[in-house]
């Protein structure tokens, strides 16, 4: 028999929901007449409505843009349904345009979902586990069918796809669910309780992914403890948020926690993910700049995106409420954000002073052969002016002179420095003949 304290796959919480983030192709803006409106899905709970104005409130501006877009330029669309399938129910359907300067069609398709059965196999099927059921995102649920003719989901190759959806988790327990409850306020947390949120935003069993004891403070840097109440998870693949008090049903503070975990703390994670997308690109344009011999071109263009993205993208700090900023800190953390964008910036900078320095070479070799050329000649011609000599043939002769004594100089060591300096500007490391 299963030890209910070890594994959740016979376990239905109080309340469950489940969100799930593609990356699709965009195929066109999401259109009214076919049932999509502008802005984020807005969950209401009693007279609160979490629309666009919401929820840009709650961020800051520059974060808030990213999104849910502006009036003008609208990145954000959702629709409402209802389809229900194997205890899974849609509620809702969003689209966020990602574009990148390499790609403009990039977006996230998120689906929102209640789940009706025990919510840890639906994760493994999803997660695509060994001895997992049947693949819940199928039939009236399959993502193609439910996003055409708008969008397609991306096929699994290039730089922001991924091996397996997004999803986030949000389970509370009722009170016979003991091990994720806290004994009182006041109280540690059982080691159940972590061991479950673990399972939940893993999408695994112990026997898919056994964790070792020693290893646990490691998980600690992605937690995130939102109050006396519930914790969240943020690992590379998944999220969830748990709760250690026993639901009690409608106007508990749990309408109040779902509400937020669909929302908000999902648009956090959202940004997170816009951030890793675009430091990929940024990292596989790094490796492409000497791919062709118009380097000085190719590093002004990776300075111009990184400094977009900077200003555009990059945030630690997103709003005043602490929960936000924790999770957007914990999924950076779990892909290193902060430490492949430092890389990223001392990486450019080293191709920055490269091309300072092979524009350097350039300027004093176009100099040196402005010194080759210009003192054989100045010095012949002075000589026919000082001694008054005004003879064409003598004029001509002094050019030739100046000439030949030229292309002797250019023969000598620093002749060939000169030239070398001036190739040197325009070609590549790693592409000269």
């Amino acid at each position: 028999m299963t030890d209910p304290g070890r594994t959740l796959e016979t376990v239905t919480g109080a309340r469950q929901t489940l969100t799930v983030v593609l990356p699709v192709r965009l195929h066109r803006t999401p259109d009214p007449r076919t049932g999509w409106a502008q802005g984020p899905y807005p969950f209401t709970q009693g007279a609160r409505r979490t629309d666009t104005a919401t929820r840009s409130g709650y961020f800051a501006p520059a974060s808030a843009r990213v999104l849910y877009g502006t009036p003008d330029r609208p990145c954000r669309w959702h629709r409402a349904l209802a389809v229900t399938h194997d205890g899974l129910r849609l509620t809702g359907l969003e689209i966020l345009r990602t574009a990148t300067a390499r790609d403009p069609r990039h977006a996230l398709a998120v689906l929102h979902f209640t789940v009706d059965g025990p919510l840890l196999p639906v994760l493994r099927a999803i997660g695509h586990r060994p001895t997992a059921g049947p693949e819940p995102l199928s039939g009236p649920l399959d993502p193609t069918a439910l996003l055409d003719p708008v969008a397609e989901v991306r096929d699994g190759a290039g730089t922001f796809a991924l091996a397996r959806p997004y999803t986030v988790a949000f389970l509370t327990p009722e009170a016979h669910h003991t091990p994720a409850l806290r004994p009182d306020p006041e109280a540690m947390l059982p080691p159940t309780a972590d061991r479950w949120l673990w399972q939940l935003a893993s999408r695994s069993a112990p026997g898919d992914f056994p964790v070792a004891p020693e290893s646990a403070p490691h998980h600690d840097a992605s937690t995130v403890r939102i109050s006396a109440d519930w914790s969240a998870l943020v690992l590379r693949h998944g999220a969830a948020f748990l709760g250690h008090r026993a639901d009690s049903g409608d106007g508990d503070f749990y309408d109040f926690g779902a509400l937020h975990a669909r929302t908000v703390y999902l648009d956090a994670l959202l940004l997170g993910s816009l951030q890793r997308d675009h430091i990929d690109e940024l990292t596989e344009e790094l490796s492409e700049v000497f791919d062709s011999e118009r380097l000085t071109r190719r590093v002004t263009a990776l300075e111009k995106n990184i400094a977009r993205f900077r200003s555009t993208y990059w945030r630690q700090h997103l709003t005043a409420h602490g929960p936000a900023n924790g999770l957007l800190r914990a999924f950076q953390h779990q892909h290193r954000l902060p430490e492949r964008f430092a890389e990223i910036l001392a990486e450019a900078a080293d191709h920055s002073r490269l091309v300072q320095t092979l524009e350097s070479q350039q300027i004093s070799g176009a100099l040196g052969v402005l010194t080759i050329l210009g003192l054989p000649l100045g010095t012949a011609l002075s000589v026919l002016q000082v001694l008054g000599d005004e003879s064409v043939r003598h004029l001509l002769l002094a050019l030739g002179l100046a000439v030949a004594v030229t292309a002797l100089a250019f023969t000598t060591r620093y002749g060939r420095l000169v030239l070398a300096s001036l190739r040197g500007g325009t070609t590549a490391p790693g592409r000269r003949r």
